[in-house]
Formats: C-alpha cells, sequence, structure tokens
C-alpha cells in the first residue's frame, strides 16, 4: 500500500496549508465584492421605506400640483384628515429623477425597481416630468401647505433629498432646476445623490457614487437609498457661460443652453474683437467641464448618430467603443494630408482672458501651438474618470502660482490637448495636459475668418458653433454666486 506524505510548511500540514489558502482567497473576493457593492448587510425594504418614504397625501398632492400645473389643485385636494394621523414624518424623505433613456436596456427596469422600493409618486421619469415643473408645481405645494400650518409638509420640505439617475448632463439639469429655489429665496436647497446610468459620469464618480451602473443593480440600489439617506453633505461650485455671437446664424442648441433676450457683454471689454449692432445671446450652468476644439466634435459626431440611431448606443461599454471610432475619422488621430496641421491648433482663432482671485483686470494668457482643444474643468474627473491635470507637486504649484484643485474652491483649471496621441497618453496618465491657468473669470473670444465654425461642448452636451467671417463670438464663463450641494456616497 502506497504511503501518504504529508508535508509540514511553517508548522502546518500542507492539508491546513490548502484550506488556509483557500480561505484566504475567498476573504480576498468577499473582500474585493464589497468593496465594488455586491455585498453588505441586508438591508430590510420596510425600515428603508420608513425612512424616506414621504406620506401619502403629501404624494398624491405634490403629483396634482405637478399634473394639473396648478399649485392650488394639489393644495385643495390635500387629505388634512390624514395629515392629522401622521405620526412621525420620515428622518430623510427622497424623490428620485430617473432618465429611463440611459442606461440602456436598465433604465426602464430600474425606475419600475425605484418605484417599487419606494413608491409611485416619488419616482418621476424625466421624459413626464422635468425637474423645474417638480420646483414650480411640487415643492411650492409642499411650502404652502408648511405655510397654512402643516408641520408635516414643513418638516418634508426641510428634510427632502433628491437621487439622479442618469448621466452627468442628467445631474446638471436637476442641480439648475433647484439652483432656481436660490434665486427665489426658497430655502432650503435640497442635496442631491447619484445613480450612474451615463457613459462617463465624472460627477458621479467626484462624490463617491461609482463610475458605471452596478452589476448587482437591484440590490444595489437599496443602498444607494440608503447612501443617499444618511451620507454627508458637500458643496460644488456651478458655472455660468454666457455666449454673445453675430446675430442671423443658425444655431441647434443643446439643452443646457437657453437663448436670452438680454445681451450682458459690455463694450469695453471686447478685447480686440469686434461685434455687430445685432448679437444673440446664450445662457447655461455647468458644473464640470467646459471645451472648445476638437474634443468637442468627436463629442458632436457621437451624439449625432446617438440621436439618429439610438439602437446603436445601448450601454456605456458600446458607446465608449463608437466614441473611439468617432476620435479616429473626425482628425483627432491622423489629420488629413490635404489640410496644414498648423491651421488646426486653436491659437488661430482663439483668444483667453482670465480673472484671477480677488483680481478686477483681465489678463491675456497664451493660447500654446498645435493645441487643438481647450478644456475649463472644475472637478477632478474628465473623460470617465481621468485627471489630466493631475495630482501637482507643491514646488511646481508655487512656480506656476496654482492651488490645489477642488470642486468647490472657486477657481477652474485650464489645460489642452493637443492631438489624439497627446490625449490619450493623457488619459491613461503617462503624462499630464498642457498646463494652462487657473481662473475665477474666463473669456474665450473665436475669431472667424480662417474657420467657419467651431465646436464647444459643457458637460458632454456639444454643440456646432458658427463663425462669422468678420465679427467674433465670446464666451464669458463665471462662477454660480451660489453653491449647489451633493450628497457624498462613500
Amino acid at each position: 500500500m502506497a504511503q501518504t506524505t504529508i508535508s509540514v510548511v511553517g508548522g502546518r500540514t500542507g492539508e491546513e496549508s490548502n484550506r488556509t489558502s483557500v480561505s484566504s482567497a475567498r476573504s480576498s473576493v468577499i473582500d474585493s465584492l464589497r468593496g465594488c457593492g455586491l455585498l453588505g448587510i441586508r438591508i430590510d425594504k420596510e425600515i428603508l421605506r420608513r425612512k424616506i418614504l414621504i406620506p401619502q397625501y403629501l404624494r398624491l398632492a405634490m403629483r396634482r400640483a405637478i399634473n394639473s400645473k396648478d399649485v392650488n389643485g394639489g393644495v385643495d385636494s390635500a387629505n388634512l384628515l390624514e395629515a392629522e394621523e401622521v405620526g412621525v414624518t420620515p428622518e430623510a424623505p427622497i424623490v428620485v429623477f430617473i432618465n429611463s433613456r440611459s442606461g440602456g436596456r436598465h433604465g426602464p427596469e430600474l425606475m419600475l425597481r425605484l418605484q417599487h422600493l419606494i413608491s409611485e409618486e416619488q419616482v418621476f421619469d424625466l421624459s413626464d416630468v422635468k425637474p423645474n415643473e417638480f420646483v414650480q408645481y411640487g415643492l411650492a405645494c409642499l411650502e404652502q401647505l408648511a405655510g397654512l400650518g402643516d408641520v408635516c409638509a414643513k418638516e418634508v420640505r426641510e428634510k427632502l433629498r433628491v437621487v439622479v439617475a442618469g448621466g452627468d448632463g442628467t445631474v446638471g439639469w436637476v442641480l439648475v432646476s433647484l439652483g432656481e429655489l436660490n434665486k427665489q429665496d426658497r430655502n432650503p436647497i435640497p442635496p442631491v445623490a447619484v445613480i450612474p446610468l451615463g457613459t462617463g459620469n465624472d460627477l458621479s464618480r467626484s462624490f463617491g457614487w461609482g463610475g458605471s451602473f452596478p452589476f448587482a443593480w437591484k440590490s444595489a440600489v437599496k443602498r444607494s437609498l440608503l447612501k443617499a439617506s444618511s451620507g454627508p453633505i458637500c458643496r460644488l461650485d456651478g458655472w455660468h457661460v454666457s455666449i454673445t455671437m453675430p446675430a442671423g446664424e443658425a444655431m441647434k442648441l443643446p439643452h443646457s443652453l437657453k437663448s436670452t433676450g438680454e445681451c450682458t457683454l459690455d463694450q469695453d471689454i471686447l478685447l480686440g474683437g469686434q461685434l455687430p449692432e445685432k448679437k444673440s445671446c446664450y445662457d447655461g450652468v455647468f458644473y464640470n467641464y467646459f471645451s472648445i476644439g476638437m474634443d468637442a466634435q468627436v463629442a458632436y459626431g457621437f451624439h449625432n448618430l446617438r440621436n439618429e440611431k439610438p439602437n446603436r448606443a445601448k450601454g456605456p461599454v458600446v458607446n465608449k467603443m463608437i466614441y473611439s471610432s468617432y476620435s479616429c475619422t473626425q482628425g483627432w488621430f491622423f489629420t488629413p494630408c490635404a489640410s496644414d496641421p498648423g491651421l488646426r491648433g486653436l491659437n488661430n482663432i482663439l483668444r483667453i482672458h482670465i480673472k484671477k482671485v480677488n483680481c478686477s483686470e483681465w489678463e491675456q494668457v497664451r493660447v500654446p501651438p498645435n493645441v487643438r482643444s481647450i478644456v475649463a474643468l472644475n472637478l477632478h474627473n474628465y473623460a470617465s474618470g481621468r485627471n489630466p491635470w493631475g495630482n501637482l507637486r507643491p514646488e511646481y504649484m508655487q512656480k506656476r502660482g496654482f492651488v490645489e484643485a477642488n470642486a468647490d474652491d472657486g477657481l477652474l483649471e485650464i489645460f489642452g490637448l493637443k492631438h489624439g496621441w497627446h490625449a490619450s497618453f493623457v488619459m491613461v496618465e503617462l503624462i499630464l495636459a498642457k498646463h494652462i491657468a487657473q481662473a475665477a473669470s474666463i473669456r474665450f473670444e473665436v475669431r472667424g475668418g480662417q474657420w467657419r465654425r467651431s465646436f464647444m461642448q459643457m458637460d458632454g452636451e456639444p454643440w456646432k458653433q458658427p463663425l462669422d467671417k468678420e465679427y467674433s463670438t465670446f464666451v464669458e464663463i463665471k462662477r454660480v454666486p451660489f453653491q449647489s450641494l451633493m450628497i457624498r456616497g462613500e
């Protein structure tokens, strides 16, 4: 009979060592899954609902006000007898806005899941209810009931939190709508949490909500709601964009820009450019970035394809593959032989002036040669979690007059990308982007002549900007006077 030999390693038998290795590997996998949000304590649905569920009479009153576009219609329909029966108001009442068209096939499924976990009245599909309608009618209904002495309505309004399920553009849309409360002195402003459904999800990444829709999403949704109900609140700068251009140019506006009848650009700060008497003006707000150049052109091509052939863009992975193909075909990597590469640099058409902190004078900064994309960045995350500005050494920052970049410091980081290869190395963090400046206010002057159009984008919404041969287009960026509130996910 063959003799079985059991070796001893480190005072343990080989069998015990194998068990230890398996146990260690299992623990490592569990820790990894827990870190990805796939494992964790079981969250009881009823306990969660008691924490975030708005009393039924208030939910219905808000919905009626929104559906009828009449605040009084919601107030008059409120069941005050039910209001008297409410014992304890929820600790952290939550409403959810969901872009059901985002996230590929997960959008509609997620909406049903959220309605099941909370209630149908607290989950708003953005294709049916716009966030400004919620502010104008739903919140106003709560405020009016609170003014009539409804203690529950008052507490719900004060404690309210918002969850946005969508991409960066959707989150920005909701933040802009909630920002109207500041202009109308209707405080407090509800803080916002995120369930990432977009392609890049940089706002979501920046505040600890992850960069993609979770794999085990059904259980992850409950954890997201629980985090949203108790997560710490931090501040986020918003940036107002004002575009002044010659009138008469055809321009297809992105959702983030609105036409305005008033032009706020002063004649004494045209900085060498010219504008005709008749001007068109557009306003918008961004929270992550504003860019001019080739990156916006690539984004424009991708968005056109997604709008024309939505079946091709079914999820973040496919979207990124299509995006990469556009980077090659638009000349980002390979400049056509018929075109002079030097003419494609933004320094041929762009002038940049900035104001530094606590300075009232405009200062011109040089546009580096061969730079084909200029980005003004507010967050650390750009292009699906990359940090092109980088974590700079103190001695370098002191030499350049820079300070540490934060989302609430009142500064934008301005950098350049030269071409697709340069951008690729920046995105994999082998090199840093071309640092240009940090600024509290920015003015871009885009001059016509050599180019008939340029491309711009903010927070992932691109557009084609026409350029008049004789006149300039001005883009002025300054900080919104109030800050938005975000909920941290970790």
